[in-house]
């Protein structure tokens, strides 16, 4: 589909870099919606959860029924993206990062739309974060930057759950139906590919 100036993408801008996700879709034509409150929701035509600490975004979802307007408007079919920490708020299972040689107990999970299993922190901290390229079918015309800071990792993957990239083996960014996670940041490069699929899975 050719993408339209007019395509209203919401964000929610409770915390992380939700600005930069705003630059990179005015990029692919698309106008920036930022989303503090549940209500806001209803005049977009997806949303973008950003990256950032996750912990701290699960403490304001619950409020203004942020979370539950999130389930409903990706149970209407809207594209949901979610990056680094927005991926883990998409997670039906998440555990925490190795400690000590030991996973974690798992979490309670923010909004478990998604049938993934993903681990928070798995390659450390902001001393860990690196850059990686890869090439995927997905994505033609050359290696996707894969910016990685304090980044999850995806254990399981559910069978109808589509992997789109991967790195070292793991995948790193995955589709069911209309909801997408990266475990990096997209954002952070020049490069419009990932968000302009995002705006191709509305429709």
């Amino acid at each position: 589909m050719e993408v339209s100036n007019q395509l209203r993408v919401g964000i929610l801008a409770v915390q992380g870099d939700f600005e930069a996700h705003a630059r990179a879709l005015e990029r692919v034509r698309a106008v920036p919606v930022l989303i503090k409150h549940a209500e806001q929701l209803r005049d977009v035509a997806a949303l973008v959860l950003p990256g950032g600490e996750s912990t701290t975004a699960r403490k304001f979802l619950p409020q203004d029924g942020l979370a539950d307007a999130i389930r409903e408007l990706a149970g209407r079919g809207c594209p949901v993206l979610g990056t680094c920490a927005g991926a883990i708020l998409l997670a039906r299972e998440v555990s925490n990062h190795v400690a000590a040689g030991k996973v974690a107990p798992e979490s309670q999970p923010a909004l478990g739309l998604m049938d993934i299993t993903i681990r928070r922190n798995a390659y450390g901290r902001q001393l860990s974060s690196f850059i990686a390229r890869r090439e995927t079918p997905v994505f033609p015309g050359g290696p996707l930057e894969l910016v990685f800071i304090r980044a999850p990792i995806i254990e399981r993957v559910g069978p109808g759950v589509r992997v789109l990239a991967e790195h070292d083996g793991s995948p790193v960014m995955v589709r069911q139906g209309n909801l997408l996670a990266a475990t990096f940041h997209p954002e952070l490069t020049d490069d419009p590919r990932v968000h302009r699929y995002f705006l191709e899975m509305i429709g």
